[in-house]
């Protein structure tokens, strides 16, 4: 089921005035990877529309969102607060998605997009009933911690994705979620699913070739020099691992909410997409903390200064 405009009451949610206030987890290692990967088709021309499998409050829907083409179609597909159909999905649900309605995911995206993505509310195995197979140039699949969604997942998207795309696996190794693990290392050892590379949070693989990916992202890597990795190897093949504590993050997209003034227009800057990241000024000039003493006692009535002076010596002395 699809719906191309929000409900009215979406406006009575809080509004965010830039990417961060969006309640989720999107870690800026994996941002600079979107950014590359979607980038990086992007100046090759390659054809493709976009897919996200569970999009919880919107952060990384707003985000892709922001890199998608003109005539490119986005779809989401979540559950939203809809009710799941087994007593496995439904206790997941209650437990990590209480607070989860459509309405509050519409609201977030539209605070940074005009128009809202084709959204499919349901289980994420009806996807392929609503995006067409060899379509997705890029997928993200955060749909479920189970293992059999997960599995029907991976095999679904398979079948949507262009011979070059990309899917990222979200929470393929935290200790909360097995079955995403497991159905993750399942498609690499019997699915034909490729890593490319990994973060803390997410794995990006490929059906196709990943050494010309993998070869044009170490040398990005290399470029930046903020960008910690190294290279493994799982089963003889390469596969990157990177962490990105302290780099800069790429850009946001705007917010029609975003703070007004001189200082929210600098963020708003800062935030546009395809605007060059700010470089901090020079730091103004500030006073030693013996500096400070010393103003100090300059100020000071005489009589204070000298109690401060004895009291200096006394604690000397002992």
């Amino acid at each position: 089921m699809t719906a191309p405009i929000a409900d009215q009451s979406a406006e009575q949610l809080p509004r965010p005035t830039r990417l961060s206030e969006v309640k989720g987890w999107f870690f800026t290692a994996d941002q600079l990877l979107f950014d590359w990967f979607l980038a990086r088709q992007r100046d090759r021309a390659e054809p493709g529309d976009l897919l996200e499998l569970g999009a919880y409050m919107g952060k990384s829907a707003i985000f892709l969102g922001a890199r998608r083409r003109a005539g490119e179609r986005f779809t989401v597909c979540d559950l939203f607060d809809s009710p799941a159909e087994d007593v496995s999905n439904s206790r997941e649900m209650r437990k990590s998605y209480a607070t989860l309605t459509r309405r509050a995911f519409e609201a977030n995206y539209l605070a940074f997009h005009e128009e809202l993505p084709t959204i499919v509310q349901g289980l994420s195995s009806i996807v392929s009933d609503h995006v067409d197979e060899g379509s997705v140039r890029f997928a993200h699949i955060d749909a479920s911690h189970l293992y059999e969604h997960v599995h029907g997942d991976i095999l679904a998207v398979r079948e949507l994705l262009t011979g070059s795309g990309v899917v990222v696996m979200d929470d393929y190794r935290a200790e909360h979620c097995p079955g995403v693990a497991a159905a993750t290392w399942q498609a690499v050892a019997n699915e034909g699913l490729r890593p490319i590379c990994i973060t803390g949070t997410k794995f990006y693989g490929t059906w196709g070739d990943p050494e010309p990916l993998q070869e044009a992202l170490l040398e990005w890597i290399g470029a930046r020099g903020d960008i910690w990795h190294e290279v493994q190897y799982v089963n003889g093949a390469p596969l990157v691992r990177l962490s990105a504590k302290g780099a800069e993050e790429p850009a946001h997209p705007v917010s029609r909410h975003r703070s007004t003034g001189a200082r929210g227009a600098q963020r708003a800057a800062a935030q546009a997409p395809g605007a060059s990241a700010a470089r901090p000024g020079p730091r103004p000039p500030f006073l030693s903390r013996s500096a400070l003493r010393r103003v100090a006692l300059d100020v000071l009535p005489p009589v204070l200064t000298r109690a401060i002076m004895n009291a200096r010596k006394r604690a000397r002395t002992r």
